[in-house]
């Protein structure tokens, strides 16, 4: 690995260009290609970004000897290249939902032994503490509570859609359950519940929760809510108990909240040096 961590970015919306901003602004880091699945719009940022290669398709990116490739497009990318792209080099997965469908999970986690599979903690508040339990086997239960105003909500046909088309001014539960089942039919809105089954992997995408709530008066944030459960205590009966409530703010309609952009971000920096493997970051 060169001295430059060399990165290709794919997708660029709102979370791929503020990515590539704070790239271009870091001496270790060098971005050497973009994709994006509009390609209208990657045409259009040709004047922003002049200097770096835009790329008409995903074939024959070993030729371009990226060290990390970033995807923040959408969860098929992952089911078409994912594997593809771990035989060239380290994968940051920013739609890790697509990690719910278990034989694409199997399939890449077969692919991690030459290069890592990073999954972004994004807007899971303690991934890392949970990921301790998880190892320890002390985690017991973990539920996480996802809240969008309507129009925040890019969901693929099925109940959950259904159900929020007919949100008019109450708060309204489209699902709860677990999380496998809610990543095949929100999957650009729920990743951080998909980071919460990978890090809690003791549990998995069928043992963690999820609760996704559309909420019309909600137009200026997000609201994540994690729950965690310890196993009870032998000697004394207790149990360990966290709850955190991450008010995320969020522009109307958005999918991502402003401060995910910047985690994101702190995410990418941590993206190097980890031995082959599936990792949290």
């Amino acid at each position: 690995m060169s001295s430059k961590q060399r990165i290709g970015v794919l997708g660029c919306g709102v979370l791929g260009q503020f990515l590539i901003d704070n790239m271009l602004k870091e001496d270790s880091l060098e971005v050497i290609f973009l994709w994006d699945i509009d390609q209208a719009r990657l045409k259009e940022l040709s004047t922003k970004y002049p200097n770096i290669l835009l790329l008409e398709s995903l074939e024959n990116l070993q030729q371009l000897g990226p060290d990390l490739i970033v995807e923040v497009a959408h969860p098929d990318v992952t089911r078409n290249y994912g594997f593809q792209i771990l035989e060239i080099c380290d994968y940051l997965m920013g739609s890790p939902s697509a990690l719910a469908d278990e034989q694409l999970y199997e399939k890449l986690s077969s692919a991690t032994t030459q290069h890592s599979l990073y999954i972004p903690s994004g807007a899971f508040w303690g991934g890392e503490d949970i990921r301790k339990m998880a190892d320890l086997k002390t985690l017991e239960k973990l539920k996480v509570t996802m809240t969008f105003h309507p129009a925040s909500l890019k969901l693929v046909a099925g109940d959950v859609r259904d159900k929020n088309d007919k949100v008019t001014n109450e708060r309204t539960i489209l699902y709860d359950g677990p999380v496998r089942c809610v990543c095949k039919q929100a999957p650009n809105n729920v990743n951080t519940m998909a980071a919460a089954a990978i890090a809690g992997h003791n549990l998995g995408f069928d043992g963690v929760l999820g609760c996704l709530i559309s909420d019309p008066n909600l137009d200026d944030r997000h609201i994540v809510e994690i729950e965690v459960w310890g196993k009870p205590d032998v000697s004394t009966g207790g149990q360990f108990h966290v709850r955190t409530v991450r008010s995320n703010p969020a522009l109307f309609g958005q999918v991502t909240g402003t401060a995910t952009l910047p985690a994101f971000f702190g995410s990418l920096l941590g993206a190097r040096g980890k031995k082959p493997g599936i990792h949290l970051c």
